[in-house]
């Protein structure tokens, strides 16, 4: 297997360098991140579809409500760790498959795996901190509490590539995300930002056009509260379960590529910063030799100065 530093992502970027190297990547590896994420859209479309969510918008009172969000808090913790599990999967592929050839999509899948629990209590702790956060950004009202989502975005992104290179040790994995986010904080916050915008507008888009057959017009979902409302019985149709499986093939790889690409930047920087000190520190270093007074020519050494 080649080193880290090999991989076509590894080098510090720009945020045009960034979203070159992104789209680059997406397609030279389009047809087995698409497979692995339609897949996975399948799942996860197919097990949202046995939520009932029909029972909830006739329900007034609050308790019946709760005992009902009680009954459905078990199906939806599956579904989010099964999203994790082929988040795991992805994030591995794309950032082994480049360096290894034989790192296949089985190979991918079976090497994930140890990563996956330790990966697993660090987004609890993520889900803890970032929901500390979201509260304190309350405070500031709505510019607190966009600039708290995207930290913790942020935050999460970094999170399995430095888990994959650095080993699955949850202590390291919390403190080396912490430095790596930190490091260039604005330009890593900036880049998130950038980010969520772009794929919230392809998400928009797409998620349009899937609703396309069942609404008739592309937007006649989002501005139509009537029909919004019966989206819910859409959600059940095997048609309405492929297309949206679709869409996420299309959309899920670009933020395993982009949280590659952030955790490679980061590293490439630092690495570049310690071999630039090391240069300097080499250069100020006072030799032994300079110490001393470096003997004259012969040719300049006086007659009076040559004594017996």
């Amino acid at each position: 297997m080649e080193p880290i530093t090999s991989h076509p992502l590894y080098k510090a970027h720009t945020i045009d360098s960034a979203m070159d190297s992104l789209w680059s990547f997406y397609k030279r590896k389009f047809v087995p991140l698409f497979l692995m994420s339609f897949v996975m859209g399948l799942a996860l479309q197919f097990l949202s579809s046995t939520i009932n969510m029909t029972e909830l918008q006739s329900m007034t009172d609050i308790n019946e409500i709760m005992n009902k969000m009680k009954d459905l808090l078990l199906p939806m913790l599956i579904i989010s760790l099964v999203s994790l599990l082929f988040n795991t999967v992805v994030q591995y592929y794309i950032i082994y498959n480049p360096l290894d050839p034989e790192n296949n999509v089985f190979r991918c899948i079976i090497s994930s795996l140890k990563y996956f629990i330790p990966y697993v209590i660090v987004m609890i702790f993520l889900a803890i901190a970032g929901s500390f956060a979201i509260f304190l950004g309350l405070l500031l009202l709505v510019v607190g509490v966009i600039f708290a989502a995207v930290y913790v975005m942020m935050l999460y992104l970094f999170v399995l590539p430095v888990m994959m290179v650095e080993g699955p040790n949850i202590a390291n994995t919390i403190s080396s995300t912490v430095k790596f986010a930190h490091r260039n904080f604005w330009s890593n916050i900036g880049w998130t930002a950038v980010f969520i915008i772009l794929l919230l507008v392809i998400s928009v888009i797409l998620s349009g056009l899937v609703l396309l057959p069942f609404t008739g017009s592309f937007f006649k979902a989002f501005t139509n509260p009537e029909d919004a409302a019966s989206l819910i019985e859409i959600t059940t149709s095997p048609l309405y379960i492929i297309l949206s499986a679709i869409m996420s093939a299309i959309t899920f790889p670009l933020m395993p590529i982009f949280a590659a690409i952030l955790y490679f930047n980061a590293r490439a920087r630092e690495e570049s910063r310690f071999i630039t000190v090391a240069v300097q520190e080499e250069e100020q270093k006072v030799r032994v030799e300079d110490l001393y007074a470096k003997p004259l020519p012969e040719s300049e050494i006086s007659d009076n100065d040559i004594t017996d």
